[in-house]
C-alpha cells in the first residue's frame, strides 16, 4: 500500500458552509481517518493550502484546526504545480472566473454552486474545461443525505410501481435581525449581492430531481418577497430585495408532477427541514434529511369524506420506517472521497460542471417564468 499526497487549494472556506461541511467534516475527517482508499489499496492523503483574501483570518482558521498551510495569494497558489485540485466554496459572483483561472493553471476542479451567475457563463466554463482535459465536480449534497439515500432504494426496488408526483417542502422562519439574529447571512436578501432562493434552491431541486425521480423538462415557478426590511450583522436596517421563498411546479419525464415549495419565511409543521413525498401506483414515501417512511398500496388507509364528524384516522399511523441497514456517513465527506477516487481510479463521474450547469439552467428559467407569468420547457444542454 503506497499513500498519496493529494494538494488541494481550498478557496472561501472561511464562510459557514466551506467550513463547516468542507473543511472541518470533509477534509479535516477525511485526514483523521487515515486518508481515501483506492481500490487497488493505496491511500490518497489531502493536504490542503487555504485560501483567503483576509490573511489573519485564514491564518486564524489554518491554526485552530491544525492546517500548515495558507495565503491570501491566489495567485501564488495557483502557480505552485505540487497543488493539483482547486476548491471553492466563495460567492458565486466570482465562481465562473476563478473556475476559468484555475483551469487555466491546468488544476482539476471541485466547486459548490452554483457555478455561475447565469447559464451563458456557466456553459462557457463547462466547455472550458471539458477542452482543457482537467476533472471537475460540483457539489451534489443533498443526493448523499440517509433520507434521499433511502428513498432512491425505494425507487430502484420498483416499491413505487409507476410514479405519479412528489410534493416536497424545504425552509423554517430565517429572523429578520432586529429583535433576534437571523440564522442566515444578510447578503441572501439582497438582489446585488447574489442573494435569492430561487437562484439558490432550484439548482439544489435540479439535480434531485434528474436523479431521484425523472428528468426536468418544463418549470413554472412564481417568487415572493415577503419580508421587505431585515436587519444585517451589525444590526443596520436594509431593504430585502431578493426574494425568500419560491414556489415552483415541475413536469418531469414519463407526466410526473413536482411541487416543491423552498421559503426562509415558514414556520416549521412536518417531520424535517425539508421533505418529499412520493407517491406512485404501488406504495408512497416521504424522505427527510435521515428518515423515511412508507406506505404501500395495502397498508392505505380508506378515508371517507365527512365534515361533520371528527376524523378518527391517524393519518401518521400505517407508515413503516425505512430501516438503517448501512452506516451514513457525513454526505459531503462522502462526495468528497467519491470525488477523490475519481481523480486516481478514473472512474465515471457524473456530478460535473455540465451538470451544475443544469441548475443554473433551471434557477435561470424559474426567475424568467415568475417574470413573465408562464410555463417555461427546459431545453437539453451539451458541451
Amino acid at each position: 500500500m503506497t499513500q498519496h499526497r493529494l494538494g488541494i487549494i481550498m478557496h472561501g472556506v472561511t464562510g459557514r458552509m466551506g467550513m463547516n461541511q468542507h473543511l472541518i467534516r470533509s477534509i479535516i475527517g477525511i485526514r483523521e481517518q487515515g486518508g481515501v482508499v483506492l481500490t487497488n489499496g493505496d491511500r490518497i492523503m489531502p493536504d490542503p493550502i487555504l485560501v483567503g483574501r483576509n490573511a489573519d483570518k485564514i491564518a486564524g482558521l489554518a491554526e485552530t484546526h491544525g492546517i500548515q498551510r495558507h495565503t491570501s495569494d491566489l495567485e501564488a497558489a495557483l502557480s505552485n504545480p505540487e497543488d493539483t485540485l482547486f476548491f471553492d466554496a466563495a460567492t458565486t459572483q466570482l465562481r465562473a472566473d476563478l473556475l476559468k483561472r484555475a483551469i487555466d493553471a491546468g488544476k482539476n476542479l471541485y466547486c459548490e454552486k452554483p457555478i455561475a451567475e447565469n447559464l451563458n457563463d456557466a456553459l462557457e466554463v463547462a466547455r472550458h474545461a471539458h477542452a482543457s482535459g482537467v476533472k471537475h465536480g460540483v457539489v451534489h449534497d443533498k443526493l448523499y443525505l440517509p433520507g434521499l439515500i433511502k428513498l432512491k432504494m425505494l425507487r430502484d426496488s420498483g416499491f413505487f410501481g409507476r410514479i405519479l408526483s412528489v410534493r416536497g417542502e424545504f425552509g423554517y422562519w430565517v429572523f429578520e435581525g432586529d429583535w433576534q439574529a437571523a440564522q442566515r447571512p444578510s447578503w441572501n436578501y439582497r438582489k446585488a449581492d447574489g442573494g435569492s432562493i430561487i437562484i439558490d434552491m432550484l439548482c439544489h431541486w435540479r439535480y434531485v430531481l434528474d436523479n431521484l425521480i425523472a428528468p426536468v423538462k418544463a418549470v413554472s415557478c412564481h417568487g415572493a418577497v415577503h419580508i421587505p426590511e431585515r436587519w444585517d450583522e451589525q444590526g443596520n436596517p436594509y431593504q430585502a430585495d431578493a426574494d425568500d421563498a419560491a414556489y415552483a411546479t415541475f413536469e418531469l419525464e414519463g407526466g410526473v408532477v413536482a411541487q416543491l415549495n423552498s421559503s426562509w419565511c415558514v414556520r416549521v409543521r412536518r417531520d424535517d427541514l425539508v421533505t418529499f413525498q412520493v407517491d406512485g401506483t404501488l406504495g408512497s414515501a416521504v424522505a427527510g434529511l435521515h428518515k423515511c417512511r412508507t406506505q404501500s398500496r395495502v397498508n392505505t388507509p380508506r378515508p371517507v369524506w365527512n365534515p361533520d364528524v371528527p376524523q378518527t384516522i391517524d393519518f401518521y399511523d400505517n407508515w413503516s420506517e425505512v430501516p438503517d441497514n448501512q452506516p451514513f456517513d457525513n454526505g459531503f465527506k462522502v462526495q468528497w472521497e467519491a470525488f477523490i477516487r475519481h481523480l486516481y481510479d478514473d472512474g465515471p463521474w457524473r456530478y460535473n460542471l455540465l451538470e451544475g450547469a443544469k441548475g443554473v439552467q433551471l434557477a435561470e428559467l424559474g426567475l424568467r417564468s415568475w417574470a413573465e407569468r408562464r410555463w417555461l420547457d427546459v431545453p437539453e444542454l451539451t458541451l
